[in-house]
């Protein structure tokens, strides 16, 4: 029964989530990674298209290819916004046992600074660049509208990934997220930061964006903050509620 349930449940998100190619990408050293891929309903010869990277949140993680899409993928697939905004969108999903934004996940987030300064990129963001990387050669990617958002842990890999390929990103929109502050010292970086957080979020603390937004301030980056009161973890709702969401992001261009 409870397999059959399970059934039944892949099948209607698989349904739901349909116009999302679902693949996996198999790097050179033979390793893998399960992601989503949206296309323009329409492409025409010569031109060239924005890509939209969207890392989940912890939740998330697995391997079934469908719980990434969990939050934000229908936003992309409103016929609306598909018509409007015709883009490459991008849902890879990071294997339960590991972290976007750093090789191992943070015993807990009330520590005054629980981010790395210095660390290797995590194997999973690692797989990610790679997917970028062979997208970008062989899609017709606009590589001046690159975009990275995520929520939550994907708003730490967000932050992680701006800090690690600085003129990469046109723009990035990390929801309630978090960094190392001191990796910006010294940071010069063509992308413009868009930064959502919940003043009531009792998992990852606003101090982390409210911190992150002072020092991108400090070192003249383009960044605007915007605080929900009240709301607590799910600050990626009103967020992608608003009005605005998808027309700043695509307006985004590099420097």
């Amino acid at each position: 029964m409870l397999l059959l349930l399970h059934g039944l449940l892949c099948s209607a998100a698989q349904a739901q989530y349909g116009e999302y190619d679902s693949l996996t990408f198999v790097s050179p050293g033979g390793d893998s990674l399960h992601y989503r891929r949206l296309n323009p309903l329409m492409t025409v010869p010569g031109e060239k298209y924005p890509l939209i990277l969207f890392l989940h949140g912890a939740g998330e993680r697995g391997e079934d290819n469908v719980s990434q899409l969990y939050h934000g993928a229908m936003m992309f697939t409103n016929p609306v916004n598909r018509e409007r905004y015709p883009a490459i969108v991008l849902f890879p999903q990071c294997p339960a046992r590991f972290f976007w934004p750093m090789p191992e996940r943070p015993d807990g987030f009330r520590r005054e600074n629980p981010f790395p300064l210095d660390a290797e990129i995590s194997a999973p963001l690692a797989l990610v660049m790679e997917l970028l990387e062979s997208v970008i050669e062989t899609a017709p990617v606009d590589t001046g509208r690159i975009y990275v958002t995520g929520l939550s842990m994907g708003g730490m890999g967000t932050f992680d990934l701006v800090c690690r390929f600085p003129r990469l990103f046109a723009a990035a929109v990390p929801i309630c997220g978090g960094v190392h502050t001191g990796r910006f010292d010294g940071f010069a970086s063509q992308t413009a930061f868009r930064i959502f957080h919940g003043d009531a979020d009792a998992v990852v603390p606003v101090r982390f964006s409210r911190e992150a937004y002072r020092k991108l301030k400090e070192r003249g980056a383009e960044v605007e903050y915007i605080e929900f009161p009240g709301v607590n973890h799910d600050s990626w709702n009103p967020a992608f509620n608003r009005a605005d969401f998808l027309p700043w992001l695509f307006q985004q261009r590099k420097k």
